[in-house]
């Protein structure tokens, strides 16, 4: 049994506090640059500041802070989640990823320890998506990649983002001054709740990300032809839900089996779908992902292709749609390594595992080499559910493992 101590302790009783900001008094909702979030981000910097940290809010709102290192405007390693959630969250989800570090930093503040690099702690604004439909906000400014055509975007009230960011004391026209310099940039670790059931059921604490998948994501419409459930004959039929019934079963045998591998079909539905009517139209949703592209990317070859062949043999039309693409992000392997070396070092089980979910590290990519470490998470490995578990021992866990990557850690530079 792990040994619970005051960083596991803290980390937890800090994720109840920062819940308490919230849109809704009745469930977890914070999203980008509402008064919520704000005051989430004046806690994070608080906490920060206490650690010994300096603190800063960039143009994105991105919260910043900086332990220096033995010298001044050292090249830092950064580490860091986001503190938005989805709609009715649960607690950890990238929260962790921010309260971790914290922590640890703390303890080497109380030590007066100091390292040959700064350390910074980025608690990315924005990572969901949840209020104007764009993902990775945060992170993409820090990258340099921030599309400002998202500006422009609205919200469910009809602000754009553009106006809501200067409304809360933030210059989109600053944005690409928040992009680091890959010089000053050592690397990225990302701490994160696994977001699944792999290290729960194998009863392991941590793991070390191989990659973040990629994803493929489409919106396809079978169109067949109604007819009346009693009069038209089965071999006579054009039916579009048995159609798109069908192929989401191929999607099913093609995605399993195959490591890394998954598909799903999200959303299916029947457009003014009646009882005793042959359905003339079927609509969903593909989500395929693997954490390499070219295995991600035979897959989609493999389900279009059948998807053509069952539309022509059952007599019906159609209209596929891609709306999302996103390549994989592999971790570096010299960073997989010192991650490793610090679990053994910890005592702890070795597992590697690929991430299905996205997250900053994908767009920081860009920017530096990146690693992640899972954490266990319980409930069956729910998240962005208010169901979303965690234990102190795990969090205590995972914060000496951190400890031990960043004490021990040889950059590339």
């Amino acid at each position: 049994m792990i040994q619970t101590t005051d960083k596991g302790a803290t980390i937890m009783h800090r994720a109840d506090e920062l819940a308490r900001h919230s849109e809704t008094p009745d469930m977890l909702t914070r999203t980008y640059l509402t008064e919520a979030h704000q005051g989430a981000a004046s806690q994070i910097a608080r906490w920060m500041a206490e650690a010994g940290m300096s603190v800063r809010r960039d143009a994105a709102g991105n919260v910043i802070g900086r332990y220096e290192g033995s010298t001044v405007n050292a090249p830092s390693l950064l580490t860091g989640s986001h503190f938005d959630t989805v709609r009715d969250a649960g607690k950890y989800d990238g929260i962790l990823g921010i309260l971790l570090p914290i922590a640890c930093i703390a303890e080497w503040h109380r030590q007066g320890r100091r390292f040959p690099f700064a350390i910074e702690v980025i608690g990315f604004a924005e990572e969901e998506g949840v209020r104007f439909k764009a993902t990775l906000l945060g992170s993409r400014a820090i990258a340099g990649t921030f599309d400002e055509a998202v500006l422009d975007k609205c919200d469910n009230q009809g602000q754009t983002m553009r106006a809501v960011m200067n409304a809360a004391g933030f210059n989109p026209a600053a944005l690409a001054e928040a992009a680091y310099k890959p010089q000053t940039v050592l690397g990225f670790v990302e701490v994160h709740i696994e977001q699944g059931p792999v290290l729960l059921d194998e009863n392991l604490p941590v793991g070390v990300v191989t990659a973040i998948s990629g994803a493929s994501r489409f919106m396809v419409e079978v169109l067949g032809l109604a007819g009346h459930a009693g009069t038209v004959p089965m071999g006579l039929r054009r039916d579009a839900a048995m159609a798109a019934a069908e192929m989401g079963l191929y999607i099913e045998k093609r995605c399993s089996g195959i490591p890394g591998v998954v598909g799903t079909v999200g959303q299916f539905s029947i457009p003014n779908g009646a009882t005793n009517v042959v359905p003339g139209k079927a609509v969903f949703t593909i989500d395929i992902r693997a954490e390499r592209d070219d295995v991600r990317e035979a897959a989609v070859r493999d389900v279009l292709s059948e998807m053509e062949r069952i539309a022509k043999r059952r007599n019906v039309d159609l209209d596929i749609n891609r709306t999302h693409e996103a390549k994989s992000a592999p971790c570096a392997d010299w960073l997989q390594e010192q991650l490793a070396d610090a679990i053994s070092a910890c005592g702890l089980p070795l597992r590697h595992l690929p991430s299905g979910a996205g997250h900053d590290a994908m767009a920081i990519a860009s920017l530096t080499d990146v690693a992640m470490l899972f954490v266990r998470c319980g409930n069956g490995g729910i998240s962005h559910h208010p169901d979303e578990t965690m234990t102190e021992e795990d969090a205590q866990a995972a914060a000496r493992v951190l400890s031990r990557f960043v004490e021990n850690f040889s950059s590339r530079l």
